[in-house]
């Protein structure tokens, strides 16, 4: 993976996340689920989306009289190249730094934790096979 590919803006990861959950989708049907949660003009989701076909982040297909959009790169592949990105810059590197700060700055419940343990036993378990 180029992470240096995957590399959205606040504004692309929205219509990233509106893609994954049910691509292909057209622009228009992107600029009505973008308007529930803010008043954005169709020009401008359609620039975004132009802007993102030229990086690479979406491929756009013709369709009739409409285009329809893809994403590029998979949900959790641009997920992974934003996390490790994010660990670099700001916690130089270390992920027990973020989670610590994680854990020490939100309301942890009994299930997470439960659920983190687990995550971390699988991992030891893998390492030690």
């Amino acid at each position: 993976m180029n992470s240096k590919k995957i590399n959205p803006t606040a504004a692309e990861l929205e219509i990233l996340n509106i893609l994954w959950k049910d691509e292909p989708l057209t622009v228009r049907e992107i600029h009505e689920q973008l308007t529930r949660k803010k008043n954005v003009g169709y020009t401008t989701a359609l620039k975004i989306m132009q802007n993102m076909t030229a990086k690479g982040l979406l491929k756009r297909e013709q369709k009739g009289k409409s285009h329809l959009y893809h994403s590029v790169f998979p949900q959790e592949e641009t997920q992974k190249s934003l996390l490790d990105k994010f660990v670099e810059t700001t916690f130089e590197g270390s992920a027990s730094s973020l989670v610590m700060q994680l854990l020490g700055n939100s309301n942890t419940t009994e299930d997470e934790i439960k659920e983190i343990k687990e995550i971390i036993r699988q991992m030891e378990n893998e390492k030690q096979s």
